[in-house]
């Protein structure tokens, strides 16, 4: 089955954040604070897939609280950050909403995010993902981490779906 016939029966997008909804690279302060960049088009995005009936999940190793209000101000939920097994979180996010694992989309850029992406129905990456993560991916983005994965890969799943610009066209009537 191709990638495109599968974003057909879509229904939940999970995402990592480091390297995926960020670029992976840290700013770091003079005290000690770690700031990093997000993509608006790919929290726009986020927030169309939510409002079109999607489940958006984030599963990230990180614990950066600023991460958490960012992706909760777009309506996000499901945010577990500092998930050392993200296998287990992600089977109870399934286990919790009755989801399918197969209807899922995870999208991963590193080795951490390996193990859960051999279970889901759509394992996707940025562009710039570790080889070993490429390799395991039915879709990689032409887009990096952080400038616009995330966007394209909803994007994708919506047109795929009929739901894009059903979502727009519904915003306007």
């Amino acid at each position: 089955m191709s990638y495109k016939e599968t974003m057909n029966r879509i229904t939940t997008f999970v995402f990592d954040v480091d390297g995926v909804l960020t670029n992976s690279s840290v700013h770091i302060t003079t005290a000690g604070e770690m700031l990093r960049t997000m993509s608006i088009r790919d929290g726009f995005a986020m927030k169309a897939a939510i409002e079109s009936g999607f489940h958006v999940w984030v599963i990230s190793g990180g614990s950066n609280e600023g991460v958490r209000i960012r992706l909760n101000n777009l309506g996000i939920r499901e945010v577990h950050l500092a998930a050392h097994d993200k296998v287990i979180t992600f089977s109870e996010l399934c286990n919790k909403y009755k989801i399918d694992r197969h209807t899922a989309l995870y999208m991963g850029d590193d080795l951490p995010d390996y193990h859960v992406m051999k279970r889901v129905g759509l394992a996707t990456c940025p562009q710039d993902a570790a080889p070993e993560i490429k390799e395991l991916s039915h879709y990689i983005s032409h887009r990096r981490g952080g400038d616009g994965a995330v966007r394209d890969v909803i994007e994708q799943v919506m047109r795929v779906q009929g739901k894009w610009m059903d979502y727009f066209n519904a915003k306007h009537d």
